[in-house]
């Protein structure tokens, strides 16, 4: 059987999940060992304000109702609670608790100290360039993405 090359996608997978499992064992280590991998990525969804099931479901890339079964699972763990839309009396937000907003601080540290070693690996000149490349990537496959304007997006 012939070798193949490693597809970029994969490659960036490997990446990803990667950095998932750093950021799943700093919140492990700092107490929150009742999240999943998949509660992980949605509660990473969720708006500081609240943010609808459809929204949640449509970020995380998964059925409505697999997010409504994990929405469940975090609120049960006391992570999230569900509050009436402001804009739409019939409608519910998912919003953080205290316990959910407790993971904040946490995961971004994480995410900083990951982006600081990739970019120690990298050096800034390819870091920067893979900061690019990805949103290009990001934004051709999700339109409604809106990157924050920052210097290395100007450089493009």
């Amino acid at each position: 059987m012939a070798e193949r090359e490693v597809s970029s996608g994969w490659l960036m997978f490997i990446g990803f999940r990667a950095a998932e499992d750093r950021i799943l064992a700093a919140l492990a280590e700092a107490g929150y060992v009742d999240i999943t991998r998949a509660q992980a990525r949605l509660l990473a969804g969720i708006d500081l304000g609240g943010t609808r099931l459809v929204t949640l479901a449509d970020r995380a890339r998964i059925p409505k109702q697999t997010a409504l079964a994990l929405v469940n699972g975090v609120e049960a763990a006391g992570y999230v609670e569900r509050v009436p839309d402001p804009s739409d009396g019939r409608a519910r937000l998912i919003r953080l608790t205290a316990r959910g907003r407790g993971v904040l601080p946490l995961a971004i540290a994480e995410e900083a100290r990951i982006e600081a070693d990739w970019q120690a690996l990298l050096g800034v000149r390819r870091m920067r360039a893979l900061r690019r490349a990805l949103w290009d990537l990001a934004l051709s496959a999700d339109p409604d993405l809106h990157p924050p304007e920052a210097p290395e997006r100007k450089e493009a």
